[in-house]
């Protein structure tokens, strides 16, 4: 096929068929290499393990064959194996054509959504050629659309032409493949472990997505554990970096072979979730009943699984998989289903739900666009962090739909750099929010505002703390803060007649005041007459009118500017006032950065001379208490 087009996604290739129908001869027939490694198999002369080899076809195209057993008792290795390969081979004897084990592997690849392959009529040197004829004829009815060889491992015939067969459905299938794969976040799920000299544990498997390379910090999922990359090989070449769809050997220093092995996936941390339930969307061979106990298998994990039924409009077959070991999954990701026999499948709808099944957020999830998605599980404030770890959606698919939600008139919104929520619960929350500030300016007019911790107690986090988003959230609510509080926009401190009567009186008091300071009591009146202007706190409960305030300050500053310092005996005689409220001024000065304390006296600080310089008086910051 000299001219063909070579994928750049590496492709995987895995055989299927009953035992004993000729799968691992014919494929060291194809490339050369013996899969059966093991002792046992090699004794008895039937594929027990999973076994690899790599395959040039023509025009190029490397392939990665993963040979399976076919024996009934090693199904749930052959479905190991089965999952992550982009194309098949189904091996069929031309003597005693399809059997159970082809059906049951022929059903299971279907299942996982493996569309392209090819079917290879095995022993064609033992049939007549009205034999193989006929053969060739059934295995096309078994399999409709799809190419069927005769071929004889022993003799060599018909080799060449399953190569040629093999290179043109690998064409289709490159095609077909989502290119989405290497660019997402890495995910290889380990096939085997074993230990080697020098190097110590290794690692195989297929790389479902992303890429892995010498330095690489990974995750052991389930287990939660840290690793690092050492090296990385295909098919026995040491190189750089990996991609995704090939068949990978990685070193992980610093682990034993007991630590981790077949079922575990190769993980970038936080890339996706880790869970006991899956919502999914059935696809039965057989009828699955609510409550029924399965074998579940996903990538090469198998554990016990519950399904509780939820069908959803027109009869959906949604479903809810609890299961006894925790998977790592994406949305879209297929299970076999299987009890006696291979039951079904499931696609991977939602790969860490809540336990509450909701059939029309599940048909939302099956048929809906990104952005549709997003807007099913994004209400109050999601960390995008949390997002990714969802599994929902692949990184690149996410950061196009969060670009495209977000964008004015989109159903989310941005809050911060971290978050994004849905507008729909930003618009309630600003509602809420602004209703309280009105009723706040209306019930207490002196004090019309709310402190900024107050405004969201019903999302408050642990221990009564904000949410990590509260800061974020505050600008987008429509709302004015100032001096730490908020107010509805345009709010401000007003008098009604009876707390005008009380202002007058106490700024009276203050003018009659024979030290110069009277109490004023921590209320909204005087809080009130302090932001106005009317007076100023200068501790242990006291305040003095704000002309006080400004003399004494000019007269500190001038006598500062003459001797270079002040004590308190002549600050108290230049001001005219008692020991006691000269005590306080100056801590006041100290306080707002007129002054700074030297031992018994007071000198100016150079903010204070540049603003006299400037002729400005600032006005007072916050009283020191």
């Amino acid at each position: 096929m000299s001219g063909a087009v070579v994928p750049a996604r590496p492709l995987v290739l895995g055989t299927a068929g009953h035992i004993d129908h000729g799968k691992t001869a014919l494929v060291g027939a194809l490339t050369g290499k013996d899969t059966d490694r093991l002792p046992e198999e090699q004794a008895r002369g039937i594929s027990i393990e999973l076994g690899y080899a790599p395959l040039e076809l023509p025009g190029g195209q490397q392939l990665s064959v993963v040979d399976v057993p076919g024996h009934e008792r090693f199904v749930r290795t052959m479905v190991a194996g089965a999952t992550g390969i982009d194309l098949f081979l189904l091996v069929i004897d031309a003597r005693e054509g399809a059997k159970q084990q082809t059906r049951e592997h022929l059903a299971i690849v279907r299942l996982l959504g493996i569309e392209h392959g090819v079917v290879a009529v095995t022993k064609s040197d033992l049939v007549d050629a009205d034999g193989l004829a006929v053969a060739l004829d059934l295995a096309r009815a078994l399999v409709p659309g799809v190419e069927a060889v005769g071929v004889s491992a022993r003799t060599g015939a018909g080799l060449d032409t399953l190569r040629e067969a093999l290179a043109r459905v690998a064409e289709r299938a490159a095609a077909a493949v989502s290119t989405h794969a290497a660019l997402g976040a890495t995910r290889l799920f380990v096939d085997r472990s074993f230990t080697l000299r020098g190097i110590g544990t290794v690692v195989t498997g297929t790389l479902w997505s992303g890429s892995v390379g010498e330095g690489d910090v990974l995750r052991v999922e389930p287990r939660g554990i840290e690793v690092r990359v050492r090296s990385v090989q295909v098919h026995d070449r040491p190189v750089g970096r990996a991609e995704a769809g090939q068949r990978v050997a990685v070193a992980l220093p610093g682990v034993e072979r007991a630590d981790l092995g077949r079922g575990d996936v190769l993980v970038a941390a936080g890339a996706y979730p880790v869970s006991y339930r899956v919502d999914v969307v059935l696809d039965e061979l057989q009828p699955v009943a609510s409550g029924a106990r399965v074998q579940v298998h996903h990538g090469t994990a198998e554990t016990l699984g519950r399904v509780v039924r939820a069908d959803g409009p027109g009869g959906q077959p949604f479903a809810q998989i609890r299961v006894a070991q925790p998977l790592v999954a994406a949305r879209g990701d297929r299970l076999v289903l299987r009890g006696e026999t291979t039951l079904g499948a499931a696609q991977v709808l939602d790969p860490a739900p809540a336990r509450r099944l909701d059939p029309q957020r599940l048909a939302l999830l099956a048929g809906g666009e990104p952005v549709e998605i997003l807007r099913a599980i994004v209400d109050a404030p999601a960390p995008r962090a949390a997002l990714r770890r969802r599994g929902l959606l692949r990184p690149e698919e996410l950061e196009a739909a969060l670009a495209a939600a977000t964008a004015p008139g989109g159903p989310l919104v941005e809050v911060g750099p971290a978050h994004v929520a849905a507008r729909s619960w930003l618009d309630a929350l600003a509602a809420s929010v602004q209703a309280r500030l009105v009723d706040r300016a209306a019930a207490s007019p002196l004090d019309p505002g709310l402190p900024l911790g107050e405004l969201l107690p019903a999302t408050a986090g642990a221990a009564g703390a904000p949410p990590a988003w509260a800061a974020d959230v505050l600008p987008l609510l429509g709302i004015e803060q100032r001096s730490g509080k908020a107010y509805a926009p345009g709010a401000a401190s007003s008098l009604s007649p009876a707390d005008a009567a009380a202002a007058e009186e106490l700024l009276l008091a203050l003018e009659i005041s024979e030290s110069g300071a009277v109490a004023a009591p921590d209320n909204a009146l005087a809080r009130h007459l302090e932001a106005a202007g009317g007076l100023v706190r200068v501790g242990d409960g006291l305040a003095v009118a704000r002309a006080t305030y400004d003399i004494g300050r000019r007269l500190l500053v001038e006598e500062c500017e003459r001797e270079g310092r002040i004590t308190l005996a002549r600050f108290r005689d230049l001001a005219g006032t008692s020991r006691r409220v000269a005590q306080l001024l100056l801590e006041r000065y100290d306080a707002d950065g007129v002054t700074r304390r030297s031992g018994d006296e007071r000198v100016l600080r150079r903010a204070a001379r540049a603003e006299r310089a400037d002729g400005g008086t600032p006005a007072p910051g916050p009283a020191a208490e």
